[in-house]
């Protein structure tokens, strides 16, 4: 059993500020190491500057303000950390439940290329958000000031291409877009890398899954409940798939079976959460063990979320963080077995 830490970062002001501070906070840290590792030396700058101005302009003012923080050039930082022509990754697994009432989910992968960094923030330019950073800039999942909630669900690397990570996409449409409506309309747009489900919810009860390939981007949608995994289920996109996907259809079959329970939001994150939950693993050394559950109810802007191992929950009104009223945790701790 081994201990595991999230830190909790907390920070407004402007893209630059903002990016500077994370910087600062991360400098030195094991995740940059591992980092340094498994990303390109130099990637295309002036294609990945075009990219982010389209769609989030600000983050490469967070970019600038990282190099600086980080004390190295700007495009050392775009390689590094812009989340744009990114090595292919092992696959990873994640389960979602979305109803009109909540978002909920459970991330599965290693805790070796985890940036264990939870993150609150509000540009002078962008919607605040709220969520796991992953590679620093971008997101596993959060959700945004308007209530837009969101995560990625890896699918294959079929087609695989030089664009956006599904990570730095997530960045992007959670602050920039209020509603499930404008996001849906963005992922159609980004130059998507590889083969990813998007789930979304918003505050108005609308919900899709959001399956996007380098080639093709289709949309499957609920109106009260919506289960998303790891594979494509839109007929046209499930050539995409992986040979084996056994796992994610039991993993939806278990999200499916739900829908009548009617649980409260509190129930399912603790169903989530708990180690005897079905979608909760501890395959660690394979690359498929859960490292956190993250969930929002629309209806009090209410974050419900915690770590692998750990006994304690952040509870946060995120609507009462955006007027001003900081997070007193510093970090949460759990164990990995």
């Amino acid at each position: 059993m081994s201990t595991f830490n999230v830190r909790i970062l907390q920070l407004r002001g402007s893209s630059f500020q903002i990016g500077l501070q994370t910087g600062v906070e991360l400098k030195n840290t094991g995740i940059l190491h591992v980092l340094n590792s498994i990303t390109k030396q130099e990637i295309d700058y002036l294609s990945m500057k075009s990219i982010y101005t389209s769609f989030a302009p600000h983050l490469l003012e967070e970019l600038e303000g990282l190099a600086e923080g980080l004390g190295i050039s700007s495009r050392r930082a775009a390689a590094l950390l812009s989340g744009y022509d990114v090595p292919k990754t092992e696959a990873m697994g994640c389960s979602t439940l979305l109803t009109s009432d909540y978002y909920v989910r459970n991330y599965d992968f290693s805790p070796d290329f985890y940036d264990g960094i939870f993150s609150c923030v509000q540009s002078d330019t962008a919607l605040a958000s709220a969520g796991y950073n992953l590679q620093v800039l971008g997101r596993h999942d959060g959700v945004n000031e308007k209530g837009l909630s969101m995560g990625l669900h890896f699918v294959s690397h079929q087609g695989y291409r030089k664009g956006v990570s599904p990570w730095a996409a997530i960045r992007m449409v959670l602050e920039t877009c209020p509603s499930v409506e404008e996001a849906v309309t963005m992922l159609k747009e980004i130059p998507h890398s590889a083969c990813y489900n998007f789930s979304l919810g918003d505050r108005d009860g609308k919900m899709a899954e959001v399956e996007a390939s380098p080639e093709r981007v289709t949309v499957r949608s609920g109106e009260y409940f919506l289960s998303c995994v790891n594979h494509f289920q839109e007929e046209q996109m499930t050539s995409n798939n992986r040979p084996s996907i056994e796992g994610s259809i039991q993993r939806n079959k278990h999200l499916l079976s739900l829908k009548g329970k009617k649980w409260s939001h509190d129930q399912i994150f603790h169903h989530f959460k708990s180690e005897e939950s079905p979608i909760f693993f501890t395959d660690y050394e394979q690359l498929f063990g859960t490292l956190h559950t993250f969930s929002y109810s629309y209806r009090d802007s209410r974050i419900l979320t915690g770590i692998a191992g750990g006994r304690d929950t952040l509870d946060v009104n995120f609507q009462d963080w955006v007027n001003g009223k900081d997070i007193l945790e510093e970090k949460l701790s759990g164990f990995i077995k």
